[in-house]
């Protein structure tokens, strides 16, 4: 179904995790652009500036996405105020570092509590709106390592390999209902992704070799990685302009190198075992 619509409407937003990063630099490139956002973060001092810089076209709320009664107030919220929602992007989420063995029940719980099954709820709170429409763009924030599972990131891969899964289903759900459904995969920003990161508590002297390497590398500071969190949020504003937007958008030269390493690797050893794997049909 046709997405046009007059240039004098201003998209309104909706906007997860937007205390820094890019949830932050999206929200204030969709203000520049004159738009209207709905800001959201656990804590809402942290985006306080942003509502009295737009106070006309921002509405600031705290929003923790793991709290079902939160998401549908904010939502209520932010449909009584701003009277629609357009874009709907789920950016909130953090990572835990640990093989896989080393990872409790309780932070594996909390890993999926926020960026799965938060990511269902405020989806679902405001897809009766979207449907009710017929239109409307949800941005799914994943990873690179939603398509590939490094060593020390097994649990943070799932909960993203999760979102990817989700996301194309609800593509192909929503399609006809002329609503669009995009995966923002990026690779190293200079975010503060690592400020966020949680360290699995128990640390297992077998997987030093493995999964050492990761538990250093998000030890140090950031600060160098070549992702520019303005670009990206600059392209995800572009993005909903698109006739035709991607289901899969990888951010930065180094996940898209990487996705095509991954991609190649798993078309390699399909045809290195497809005689084995094809042989198990019946012999009618």
């Amino acid at each position: 179904m046709a997405q046009t619509e007059s240039a004098t409407v201003p998209r309104t937003w909706f906007i997860t995790g937007c205390s820094a990063g890019i949830g932050r630099a999206l929200a204030q490139e969709v203000l520049a652009r004159g738009q209207r956002a709905v800001i959201t973060a656990r804590k809402i001092e942290s985006i306080a500036s942003l509502g009295k810089e737009f106070a006309d076209r921002a509405l600031t709320l705290p929003l923790d996405v793991t709290a079902p009664a939160a998401v549908k107030e904010a939502v209520a919220q932010a449909l009584a105020r701003m009277g629609r929602i357009d874009v709907l992007v789920n950016n909130a989420g953090y990572g835990v570092v640990g093989a896989v063995e080393e990872v409790s029940e309780a932070e594996v719980r909390a890993q999926f509590e926020t960026n799965v099954i938060g990511l269902l709820s405020v989806t679902k709170a405001v897809l009766p709106h979207m449907r009710e429409r017929r239109r409307g763009h949800i941005l799914n924030v994943s990873s690179q390592t939603g398509l590939f599972a490094p060593a020390g990131f097994g649990l943070y891969s799932a909960s993203k390999f999760a979102v990817e899964g989700l996301s194309e289903a609800m593509a192909a759900e929503l399609a006809p209902l002329g609503i669009r459904v995009t995966l923002i995969e990026p690779g190293p920003f200079r975010t503060n992704f690592r400020g966020g990161i949680v360290f699995a508590k128990e640390s297992l002297l077998d997987y030093a070799q493995s999964v050492g390497p990761a538990r250093r590398a998000m030890s140090e500071p950031g600060g160098k990685q070549p992702g520019d969190p303005r670009l990206a949020a600059k392209v995800m504003a572009d993005l909903v302009d698109s006739p035709h937007p991607p289901l899969r958008l990888p951010l930065g030269q180094i996940a898209i190198g990487n996705i095509r390493k991954h991609l190649a690797a798993v078309e390699q050893e399909i045809a290195q075992w497809e005689k084995i794997g094809a042989a198990t049909s019946f012999q009618e």
